[in-house]
């Protein structure tokens, strides 16, 4: 059962990191690719009707931890607690960005909303990335499983007391920032035109280059910080699948961006996304908090987890739970399937 809700919760991050990532992207790239109102009400469009949706995939994550690993909860939300707020107040400001900026028609008042909308798209993209390299790099857990990490310390990742910045969570970060924007530009490309989706067009083939080094590189300096995860892939060969689908994923993407085949594009980037989060998650397993220095003190699924009983129960509802929210961003999707069409209000 602590191995089943362990890959519940991979499944829910990674459609959250697909869904609510290519609007961070498209966040990130606002003010590149839109260079008037008109142009950037069109890419806020493009993602205002899923937007909010998207982040409920954020919640139901959250939700699934309190359900199945309560422990892993307590400990990182506390641990955390700094970051966790920079990313609420992150949250708070795009989403106030997006419906801010059309209730007053002034020379001011958007250019400041547009500017807000694509720093904290641009700062949340970098946060995920950071909070993942955290995780990977492991915190200094205590005997009584939990910790506390000031935002920087030496930035180094041997240092006895580790920050949240470090060069390594920096250089995750930056390859989140990468592949989100990446994303995001497949995303733009295919939901726009004209102008618009030639300079996405142009954004995706300047950050795909990058992102492959800079995938490269985390790939270098995660085998050697955590070895935990070579091992455990080493241990099972099959699991290097992972990597290959997101490595087959980015190249087909970048592939069908120049041949013009927009979705196909964005969905070979989808799989990019999700390819790399599973080779973290397969590679980590059976942790959910690696403890630097000392994996004998890790948070696993089994020491984190909740009773048998109350995962089973937790099972029985959030499973429907999880139909209804599919269903519905399955519908949402479908209504606004196509190229978007400017109207005259909102955004």
């Amino acid at each position: 059962m602590e191995t089943l809700w362990f890959y519940l919760v991979a499944v829910v991050v990674a459609v959250y990191v697909v869904l609510d990532g290519f609007d961070l992207g498209a966040g990130t790239l606002h003010l590149f690719v839109a260079r008037n109102d008109s142009e950037r009400r069109t890419v806020l469009q493009s993602i205002g009707p899923v937007w909010d949706g998207n982040e409920v995939w954020l919640l139901a994550t959250g939700g699934a931890l309190i359900l199945a690993f309560p422990r892993l909860f307590a400990s990182a939300f506390s641990g955390f607690y700094l970051p966790i707020m920079i990313m609420l107040w992150l949250l708070i400001l795009r989403a106030i960005a997006i419906e801010f900026r059309s209730h007053l028609k002034s020379p001011i008042w958007r250019p400041i909303w547009d500017v807000v909308f694509s720093l904290s798209s641009l700062l949340l993209a970098v946060v995920l990335g950071v909070a993942l390299g955290n995780v990977v790099r492991g915190v200094p857990l205590g005997g009584d499983g939990y910790f506390f990490t000031p935002l920087w310390t030496s930035f180094r990742t041997s240092s006895i007391e580790l920050g949240v910045l470090d060069w390594y969570t920096l250089t995750v970060g930056v390859t989140s920032l990468l592949a989100l924007t990446y994303h995001g530009a497949t995303w733009v490309i295919l939901k726009t035109e004209g102008q618009i989706r030639d300079r996405a067009k142009r954004a995706a083939a300047l950050t795909w280059p990058l992102l492959l080094l800079f995938v490269v590189l985390v790939t270098v300096f995660t085998f050697s910080i955590q070895p935990q995860v070579p091992r455990q892939m080493n241990a099972n060969p099959l699991s290097y699948a992972f990597p290959l689908a997101a490595l087959g994923g980015i190249f087909a993407s970048q592939r069908f961006t120049a041949k013009g085949r927009e979705l196909p594009a964005f969905l070979g980037s989808a799989v990019f996304l999700v390819g790399m989060l599973l080779s973290v998650v397969f590679g980590l397993y059976p942790m959910v908090l690696p403890a630097a220095g000392d994996p004998a003190a890790s948070l696993t699924i089994y020491n984190a987890s909740g009773p048998a009983y109350s995962l089973r129960v937790a099972l029985f509802w959030w499973v429907p739970g999880m139909i209804l929210v599919t269903a519905y961003t399955s519908f949402v999707y479908r209504q606004m399937a196509g190229k978007v069409r400017l109207d005259e209000e909102g955004y």
